[in-house]
This record gives C-alpha cells, structure tokens and sequence, in this order.
C-alpha cells in the first residue's frame, strides 16, 4: 500500500469522524453511566461505526453501480460535502450541531442503548465519514493491498475512538475550551484542503479523454 495513500486516508478519516470534537458529546450522553458502562458503551460504538465504515469501503462501488453514478461524479459531490463539514469546523458550527444532534435524539426517540443511536450512527459514522470511505476505497481501485489497508485504517480510527472517549474527561481538561477551538480550526483547515482536492480529481476524471 503506498504510503501516501495511507496517511491520506488515515488523515482524512480522523479529521471527519473527530473522535477529540465528539469527546464532550460522550460525556454529556453517557455521564449518568457508571464508569465500566460508560468504557462499553465507547468500544460498542466504535465497533459499530468501523462495521459499518468497512461495510461501504467493501460495498460502496458495488452500490455506486448499481445507482449507475460514476465515481468522478461522487468524488465531486463527496468533495463538496466534505467541504461543507470543513467549513462547519473552522466556524465552530459543527460540535454545535452534533450535541443537539444527540440532545434531540434522546429526548425524542429515548434509546435502549446509545451505543449505536445517536453515537455509533450518525456521531461517528455519519454522512461524512462514509463519503469519505467511498471515496477512499474508490481511489483503491481494485487494489487488494490498498483496499485491506484501508480496512486497517479503518480499524485504528475505530480504536483511536475508544481512546479517546476512555479518557474523555482527561482530554477535555488538558485542551480547554481555547484548545479544543484551536483544534477544531486546524482540522477544519486540513480537512478543506483535502476536499479540494477531491474536487480537483473528479474534474480531472470526468474531462479526461
């Protein structure tokens, strides 16, 4: 698997699932947990986000066909959503939505667990993040070694989470509120770039001879 794609998907996929910006949400989801249900809560809803992210790196050309849509076309479309998500972060709009996300998702529908529902699908795996994942595994291309790597990748996303809601409470200490902005921008900055590019890529395939 070449390296670049590798830190391209790793990069790309931490950046839009933002474990560190869903750290708060955690917290204020599961704080009337007890501490050992609060760490399974973290480690169900982050297998159930990389299930269903290793789901459309598997099945999502097959499903891009199936809809008949090329993937210079998703690429396009996947950049500019993407690109939306940037633009959410660098504003601070996006941790905003995501908490009344999951505030209107409890009071409303009032889950057994919210392992899978409202943090599992849509917080973690949500539309940008299985955007991305398609896209990801389109730049793969039948490329068996960078497919399986991108499953890798995947996973450690999936385990980075578990981290990081583990030790939630800690992070949001150690960044305080002017950290987590600072974070949030950066991110955001470097995740715009990358949809670009995305952007970029998909112009160039559909005007290709």
């Amino acid at each position: 698997m070449p390296l670049d794609f590798a830190v391209s998907a790793l990069v790309t996929l931490v950046v839009v699932v933002d474990p560190v910006g869903l750290a708060p949400v955690f917290l204020s989801l599961t704080h009337h947990l007890p501490r050992n249900e609060q760490v399974r809560t973290a480690v169900l809803a982050s297998a159930i986000a990389g299930l269903v992210l290793a789901g459309f790196a598997l099945g999502g050309a097959w499903l891009l066909r199936q809809l008949g849509i090329g993937l210079p076309a998703f690429r396009i479309a996947g950049g500019l959503l993407l690109f939306a998500i940037a633009f959410e972060m660098v504003y601070l709009q996006r941790t905003e939505r995501q908490a009344r996300t999951a505030e209107e998702a409890v009071h409303k529908d009032r889950p057994h667990h919210i392992a899978a529902f409202p943090l599992a699908i849509p917080l973690l795996a949500g539309p940008g993040a299985i955007t991305a994942t398609v896209l990801l595994a389109g730049q793969a291309a039948g490329n068996t070694a960078m497919l399986a790597g991108l499953l890798v990748i995947i996973a450690l996303v999936a385990a980075l989470c578990v981290a990081v809601f583990w030790f939630a409470a800690q992070i949001g200490h150690w960044l305080g509120v002017t950290g987590n902005l600072v974070l949030s921008r950066l991110l955001g900055i470097l995740l715009a770039a990358l949809a670009v590019q995305y952007v970029i890529d998909g112009i160039r395939a559909a005007i290709a001879p």
